[in-house]
């Protein structure tokens, strides 16, 4: 009997047992395979979504979300050794760096070169280093580096006309980003056949010039020259996309040199509102423009004498080798004659905001210096026309109005043979631009105007139009509307246009009185938009009024004309 009693009491609590324990199996298999995709997911988590997971303000400061790690131990090492550095450095530097000075001379100097250089006491300190992600073809390492060093470097230099002066560099003060590239991996110790260096960004360097036994300020220009040819030549000698290979084994390595990708096409149109720096009568603007500050690759426009609104129209063109970090820097200067032009103003714009293929049209304001922006003063704005072209694009560029309006004739004409055929060479695409010029007949139609300003006494205007050809100086003159702010004309004016490419429609808005006349303002427009986009109509900012706006309709007949070469 108590057999029978063990058997059904154990079997049912055997078998609850049984399937308890399968049930917690499950739970924790469950549990574990819970787990495991949490950990997955905070596997995939990244420093932005750690970040919005535990705000700052929650975490302690041991935490840092960097991929940069900290380099105390090397500059511990550095001070150590800076003493050797300092001795072998100096008269690497001198040997290597003098040649280039000679190149980037300001044409107020005779001559250029270092009497006294020692890089001082004070090292330099890493701040901090990144291993980029790459190909497996390298490994590109950036190391961040600051240095207040107590250099003693003393140049000698002579001027034009025989004057002797020793100049002492102070007080330099450098910060900037490393870019090292191991490249290419091999099999073979030590695992790369080349190094290539480049300072990736100068991120801000101070220095100060003073006279041995003097006041460089009594001599005009001879400071500014000599920091601008300083910082040229580290701008262009070892700054990205410059790059200097130190070859580590044996092999060919001239894949790693700095090449050409594209052209970059500059016309300047015009600038306004320029800072006078003439005492007597206007400032002689002129413009220099450079992507690399080689003066070999620096182009100069024309000088406009008097002018505080000058209007060059002039068109340049540059070589590309890095879009992605290299700009287009402007200078404004006032032309003093035989003395160095005294800087107005600069402006820069990065490659990499233009889209290849299309135009971009800018106005950029003035400043006084690139890096550093504590001047604040208003310099004026100038007004650029920009088109980057990659060597080799094969793609259909799009119209910079009218992104649904593909390849015209003109692009086509610019981008292929005469004879229609691709033209994958570059040097004889650019020489076939050179060769076209595109005539026509451009029709504008001046609709009306809103907002102009009230010049009369009775708090109206009496507006009319003068168009203007910039090349050719044809000049069509509106009828005048009397008492009006809002004008309507709707007049059509032809003009026969010998080179589109080159030339410029402005038009000027006046005011008719019985004594005389006053100007409003202007619109300034390339052809540009009328020759990719044949015809459009549009309302156009009329310069030199508060809100005055001017309604056109523009159309262009064109026909490519080639010039014997």
């Amino acid at each position: 009997m108590g057999f029978y009693f063990g058997l059904f009491l154990g079997l049912p609590i055997g078998i609850g047992l049984i399937f308890r324990f399968a049930r917690s199996q499950n739970i924790r298999s469950k549990q574990r395979s819970a787990l495991a995709a949490t950990v997955a997911a905070f596997a995939r988590l990244t420093v932005q979504d750690l970040k919005k997971i535990l705000p700052s303000d929650n975490y302690p400061p041991w935490i840092v979300f960097s991929q940069k790690q900290k380099l105390n131990w090397l500059n511990v090492q550095l001070v150590k050794i800076w003493p050797y550095i300092n001795e072998a450095a100096s008269e690497l530097i001198r040997s290597s760096v003098e040649p280039i000075l000679e190149q980037y001379r300001p044409v107020v100097l005779a001559s250029l070169k270092f009497s006294k250089l020692t890089l001082g006491t004070v090292a330099p300190q890493f701040t901090g280093i990144s291993i980029l992600e790459g190909d497996d073809k390298g490994i590109t390492v950036e190391l961040e580096m600051k240095w207040d060093g107590n250099p003693k470097i003393v140049l000698d230099i002579k001027t034009r006309v025989g004057l002797s002066l020793p100049i002492e560099v102070k007080n330099i003060a450098f910060t900037g980003v490393f870019r090292l590239i191991f490249s290419p991996l091999v099999d073979e110790f030590p695992c790369f056949g080349a190094v290539c260096y480049s300072l990736r960004e100068k991120k801000r360097m101070d220095l100060t010039l003073k006279v041995i036994g003097g006041d460089i300020s009594a001599i005009p220009g001879i400071a500014e020259a000599i920091e601008e040819t300083l910082r040229d030549a580290v701008e262009d000698s070892i700054t990205w996309p410059v790059r200097n290979i130190i070859s580590i084994l044996p092999g060919d390595y001239s894949d790693l040199e700095l090449k050409p990708v594209g052209t970059l096409e500059v016309k300047l149109i015009q600038a306004k509102e320029l800072t006078n720096k003439d005492l007597v009568g206007k400032s002689d603007p002129y413009a220099v423009l450079f992507i690399r500050p080689l003066r070999a690759k620096m182009q100069t426009s024309k000088t406009i004498n008097n002018q505080l609104n000058p209007i060059w129209n002039e068109h340049f063109e540059f070589i590309v080798e890095d879009p992605s970090t290299q700009h287009l820097t402007a200078r404004l200067f006032d032309d003093e004659g035989i003395q160095a032009g005294e800087l107005i103003g600069c402006v820069q714009i990065p490659l990499k905001d233009l889209e290849p293929g299309k135009v971009k049209d800018v106005w950029l304001k003035l400043v006084k210096d690139l890096e550093v922006q504590r001047d604040t003063k208003y310099r004026g704005q100038v007004h650029l026309e920009l088109l980057y072209c990659p060597f080799g694009t094969e793609s259909v560029f799009t119209n910079p109005f009218n992104p649904d309006f593909r390849l015209t004739a003109l692009e086509k004409v610019l981008k292929t043979g005469i004879d229609g055929g691709s033209t994958p060479d570059a040097v004889r695409s650019s020489a076939l631009k050179k060769d076209v010029i595109l005539r026509g007949v451009l029709s504008v139609t001046v609709i009306s105007a809103e907002d102009l300003p009230a010049v009369d006494l009775m708090g109206k205007s009496d507006p009319f139009v003068v168009l203007i050809m910039k090349k050719s100086n044809q000049k069509n003159k509106s009828r005048v509307v009397n008492n009006s702010l809002n004008p309507v004309w709707n007049q059509t004016f032809d003009f026969v246009v010998e080179d589109a490419l080159h030339d410029l429609l402005i038009i000027e808005v006046w005011d008719h009185d019985t004594f005389g006349k006053d100007k409003m303002g202007k619109v300034i427009m390339t052809l540009t938009r009328a020759i990719l986009e044949k015809e459009f109509t549009d309302t156009f900012a009329v310069d030199g009024t508060k809100s005055g706006k001017l309604n056109l309709h523009i159309k262009f007949i064109s026909k490519p004309i080639f010039r014997d070469s």
